[in-house]
């Protein structure tokens, strides 16, 4: 049984962290981050079977691909708190020589990563290596990635849904960030996905749909996910989400894509986020 109210006060610690971690380098991506923050708990918290002992192989263990590796805060607090690495070094985000760059990478072997990410488009193509790779090894684990509904405008994400499902890799959970936003503007302005259902179905893939900032809606949703695997499709969640969620000055604009809190809005941010765990 899932305890609720403990992942929805580790997702507002995971918000802290994010908000203090963007405004002390005056860099980084917050508003993505704080809309996806429940799903990623969720997942490392409750959902996926993983050992914070990490290998690269992640045998019998389930696999994570952050796809839009933008969204670094948000995954390096919840690897941290997860017994990853101490949350301490969190202090470090985007400073020199740290190991938590501004997008993921593997060449300072960060427990937890284990592709560099952010040049959008080509995580599911590394899903679906990692996917085959489970099943040609026996290997009980399933992989899942996130993706934003921008990245879904790069050609690569859909040479990999056709590939995903020719070779019937059931073992794959993809996930979309379903916000509208882009670094550009809302993303009917920019290219329009039109009917993404619709589209992903035509793919050959199931699809379900949930709400990315609820975290019930979450846990049922994905448990439903891992019913449909083993049934021969790829399986993606369209999670509609609110970019910025939880600071609301933030949410439901492109604007805070890629920008950092001034001071003044660090102290507003921090004001509705409920500090749960303790900072670090």
């Amino acid at each position: 049984m899932s305890d609720i109210n403990k992942l929805k006060s580790t997702a507002s610690q995971v918000r802290r962290d994010i908000v203090r971690m963007v405004h002390a380098q005056n860099s980084g991506h917050p508003g993505g981050s704080l809309g996806c923050t429940d799903f990623v708990t969720a997942l490392y918290f409750e959902l996926m079977k993983h050992d914070p002992n990490f290998d690269m192989d992640g045998k019998d263990q389930d696999l994570f691909f952050l796809s839009n590796g933008h969204l670094s805060a948000l995954w390096y607090s919840v690897l941290a708190r997860s017994g990853y690495f101490k949350p301490e070094e969190l202090a470090t985000f985007r400073t020199l020589d740290s190991r938590l760059q501004g997008h993921p990478t593997t060449k300072e072997g960060l427990p937890g990563v284990r592709i560099a990410s952010g040049s959008l488009g080509q995580g599911l193509s590394v899903a679906c290596g990692s996917a085959i790779t489970k099943k040609l090894n026996r290997d009980s684990g399933l992989v899942f990635t996130l993706h934003g509904d921008g990245e879904l405008q790069e050609g690569q994400i859909w040479e990999a849904a056709m590939f995903a499902a020719q070779h019937k890799i059931d073992n794959l959970i993809a996930t979309v960030d379903y916000n509208g936003q882009q670094i550009d503007g809302p993303v009917n302005d920019i290219i329009s996905l039109g009917n993404l259902r619709a589209k992903w179905e035509s793919f050959g893939w199931q699809v379900l749909e949930m709400n990315g900032n609820d975290m019930d809606d979450v846990i049922k949703t994905i448990n439903q996910a891992k019913t449909l695997t083993g049934k021969g499709m790829p399986i993606i969640i369209l999670m509609k989400t609110e970019m910025g969620m939880g600071v609301d000055f933030m949410m439901g604009s492109h604007k805070w894509h890629g920008v950092a809190p001034n001071d003044e809005q660090l102290k507003d941010a921090l004001s509705q986020l409920e500090e749960t765990i303790g900072d670090f």
